[in-house]
């Protein structure tokens, strides 16, 4: 072998070498980003945003005069989620005309039950999920260190009795959830099973009581 044989030979043996040495010292010091947003949406998927801030109860019977309840209870009528039959209900000598509301066949597949409540739920019409992460507070990756993020979110499976304009009338938390990318925040726990959120945030509204805890 000449000499100009060997000091190729020598010249790409050390070049292999180099390529070697650099791939493994990336993979030593490179360091896997955090998924908050998988912890964020983790959470949301068992925690849907829902019509009413509490569970409620139906049946149930409400006066005419009170437009703020008929209000609500009208716009899910319309979208076939409760059915509505009149009554008169008499208050030692006053007549008041009052609306019996119950559940429809059609509602009980979109109502969300309340186990430790019997006959006690809601309607939900969606899960947040994360749109952007935006930045977080320092921390580190020891078990029980935290950080809180800010994020911004959309909602996800929307149902169509959410999305119609009279149901966002009647309850205008679903015409704001629904209306695009919302800024909040959300503190995230680092634990043996990865970041979990541990302390929901609240929108710009300042009101998180549609999502059920």
């Amino acid at each position: 072998m000449n000499r100009r044989v060997k000091e190729a030979l020598q010249i790409a043996a050390f070049s292999v070498s180099a390529v070697v040495f650099v791939m493994t010292a990336c993979k030593r010091t490179a360091t896997v980003a955090p998924n908050y947003a998988g912890a964020i949406d983790t959470y949301y998927a068992a925690h849907p945003l829902c019509v009413w801030p509490m569970p409620r109860q139906f049946p149930v019977q409400v006066a005419h005069s009170d437009e703020d309840k008929t209000r609500q209870y009208d716009a899910l009528v319309d979208q076939g989620l409760l059915t509505r039959t009149s009554a008169e209900k008499k208050i030692i000598i006053v007549s008041k005309q009052m609306n019996n509301y119950d559940i429809s066949e059609k509602g009980r597949s979109a109502w969300t039950a309340d186990p430790s409540q019997p006959g006690y739920g809601n309607f939900c019409y969606g899960h947040r999920k994360v749109a952007s992460i935006d930045s977080n507070t320092p921390t580190s990756d020891q078990p029980g260190a935290t950080t809180t993020v800010n994020y911004h979110y959309t909602v996800s499976d929307v149902p169509d009795w959410a999305q119609a304009p009279e149901t966002q009338m009647a309850f205008p938390a679903i015409q704001f959830a629904l209306s695009g990318p919302k800024p909040t925040t959300a503190l995230l726990t680092n634990t043996p099973q990865g970041w979990q959120l541990t302390k929901p945030g609240n929108s710009s509204t300042g009101n998180d009581s549609g999502v059920v805890q």
